[in-house]
C-alpha cells in the first residue's frame, strides 16, 4: 500500500471481521493513522520486502486470491470464498502485477470499471466473505 492511512484503516476491519494475519509486502510508509482501535496490538502483522519472500513463506494449503481489475477475474457477487485464504491486494498506483497474478489461484474484481481505495476494496472483500459464510 502507499498509504499508512488506508493500511490503518484495513488492519482495523481485518481485525474486526476475524482476520488472522495481516502479510505486508514492500512498505511505503512508518505509521498507521487509521488504527484507531489498536488493532494492530491484536492481529498478528507478518512484513515481507517482495513478493517472492511472501510466496515462499505462504503455508501450501492456502488459497492465494489476487484482488484486481483483469480479464481473468471472476466477479465478486459469483466468487465463494475458500476457508483458508490469502487475499492480495495491490497498491491504488500500480495495483498486483501479471507475474504476482500468475501465482494467484483465483482472481476476483469488485463492481465498477476503476480501482477503489484499498482499503475499501479490502473491507469489501471481507464483508462480502462474512455474508457468504453465514
Amino acid at each position: 500500500m502507499k498509504n499508512e492511512t488506508n493500511y490503518g484503516t484495513l488492519f482495523r476491519t481485518a481485525h474486526l471481521f476475524g482476520a488472522d494475519f495481516i502479510f505486508l509486502i514492500g512498505k511505503r510508509f512508518k505509521r498507521l493513522p487509521g488504527d484507531t482501535t489498536n488493532a494492530s496490538k491484536h492481529l498478528t502483522l507478518i512484513e515481507f520486502e517482495i513478493f517472492e519472500q511472501f510466496y515462499d513463506f505462504i503455508p501450501h494449503w492456502s488459497t492465494l486470491v489476487g484482488i484486481e481489475i483483469s480479464e481473468k477475474s471472476i466477479p465478486l457477487k459469483e466468487f465463494q470464498h475458500p476457508k483458508n485464504v490469502i487475499y492480495l491486494l495491490g497498491a491504488e498506483d500500480i495495483g498486483l502485477s501479471p507475474e504476482i497474478l500468475e501465482k494467484c489461484d483465483s482472481i476476483v474484481q469488485l463492481p465498477g470499471a476503476y480501482s477503489l481505495n484499498v482499503a475499501v476494496a479490502g473491507s469489501i472483500v471481507l464483508y462480502d466473505r462474512i455474508i457468504k459464510s453465514s
